[in-house]
């Protein structure tokens, strides 16, 4: 089998989404013949660009300010054109999660722009793919996974005056873990697919 490579592409402001971020690539690592690249786009390395374009999934992920991703997310967003204009990125797999202080913070409209700015660049989004959890049911709880009942991505919630060291709750972490593994599983059955046609003989 194939190693498969996930990159990571966060920002963080004060370290919530950070913790979301490395929940992520936890997940993505608990599967086999997967490789991880926790990538921070306000420390980026030179070979930055090189890693996201030869991965094979990229996970997205920001805080939600003021109803969007943050700015120095949609900076490295806007700057992802040169990978556009050569199709780097066409037929990657693409995920995203997102933090905010509300409970809801309009958490929906950041995965939304992660989705357009993945289907701008042709790659396929693989959701959470979680049932919602808590309040969905009068048996929920704070602790379920996907507590706060999203769909697209992972999300998570942080207290405005809550450390990084205690928030997200373990929860939401366990949520972005899965989302990781999940992303790492997808792209490894794809693969291995691909590869069995590819060695598959010809018909006579």
């Amino acid at each position: 089998m194939s190693i498969v490579t996930v990159a990571v592409v966060f920002h963080s402001g004060y370290g919530h989404t950070a913790r979301q971020a490395e929940s992520v690539a936890r997940g993505a690592s608990s599967v086999p013949n997967v490789r991880v690249h926790l990538l921070d786009v306000t420390d980026r390395g030179a070979d930055f660009w090189t890693i996201l374009d030869s991965a094979d999934a990229l996970v997205f992920g920001a805080p939600t300010y003021m109803g969007s991703a943050s700015a120095e997310f949609r900076r490295f967003a806007e700057e992802s054109a040169t990978a556009w204009s050569s199709q780097a990125w066409r037929d990657k797999y693409a995920a995203g999660f997102t933090n905010s202080a509300g409970v809801n913070g309009d958490k929906l409209s950041t995965l939304q722009s992660f989705v357009v700015l993945a289907a701008q660049h042709g790659m396929h989004w693989v959701s959470l793919g979680l049932p919602p959890g808590w309040l969905y049911s009068a048996n929920g709880s704070a602790e379920d996974l996907n507590r706060l009942g999203g769909f697209l991505g992972a999300m998570a919630q942080s207290p405005s005056d809550a450390p990084p060291a205690v928030s997200p709750s373990d929860s939401d972490l366990r949520t972005a873990e899965h989302l990781g593994r999940r992303v790492a599983s997808t792209v490894s059955t794809a693969r291995g697919r691909e590869h069995a046609v590819a060695g598959a003989p010809a018909e006579a």
